[in-house]
């Protein structure tokens, strides 16, 4: 995720370095500044992620009451287009202020927006999800807390469920000083661990840059 800084100053950490507090605060100043009307937030489009969009188109994806999550809302025009397709959403930020925000940019809507953080999720939410996005949010954070986040991803999807990857492709140049960090191949083959098998994995170029999406899937129980 790029874009200005509303204080004026770069987030003070580089891609090793282990502290989220850094980037919570930035985040939260980003958000805040947006909703006083002072700012823009780069990734809030005005519509759902287009490789989310064309995915839904290729596999013919319909909620039917499913359970979906979506990591990393933002201000919830991910989360908004697959209610549309009929999914029970929650959908969860570690920013109270664009969760505040969110809310009531859509007050009557049927997802269920809340305050969560990635790396320490409810414990209520392990396995409970049919189809977990993940878009744009893993890369956020520094390469050494990946695994664990990775990993906690990974835990969200329900037996038989679907993991959607979307992030940007690292390429030779070196990681920028603020972040985002693009996903490695290796990263992104790292969500197929624990019972979650890749599926497809596509690289797009287009005006949005270098991007992966990555479907997973879980094994659906044997029927005894």
């Amino acid at each position: 995720m790029t874009g200005n800084d509303p204080s004026g100053r770069a987030r003070p950490r580089a891609a090793g370095d282990l502290s989220a507090d850094a980037d919570r605060d930035w985040f939260e100043r980003l958000y805040a500044a947006a909703d006083r009307g002072q700012g823009a937030v780069p990734w809030d489009k005005g519509a759902p992620h287009h490789l989310l969009a064309s995915w839904v188109g290729e596999r013919e994806v319909a909620g039917a009451g499913r359970r979906a999550l979506v990591v990393g809302c933002g201000l919830g025009r991910d989360s908004e287009y697959l209610a549309g397709l009929g999914f029970a959403v929650v959908a969860f930020d570690f920013s109270a202020t664009a969760i505040a925000a969110v809310r009531r940019r859509f007050p009557g809507s049927p997802v269920r927006y809340q305050v969560a953080d990635l790396l320490d999720p409810p414990a209520g939410w392990r396995g409970g999800f049919d189809l977990v996005l993940e878009s744009l949010t893993v890369q956020s954070l520094p390469r050494q807390l990946r695994p664990a986040a990775i990993a906690r991803v990974r835990d969200l999807v329900a037996p038989g469920g679907t993991l959607l990857v979307i992030a940007a492709v690292k390429g030779e140049r070196p990681d920028p000083p603020e972040g985002p960090w693009p996903l490695t191949r290796a990263e992104v083959g790292s969500f197929a661990a624990d019972g979650l098998e890749l599926v497809r994995l596509h690289d797009f170029r287009d005006p949005d840059g270098h991007r992966w999406r990555a479907e997973l899937r879980r094994a659906a129980p044997s029927p005894r």
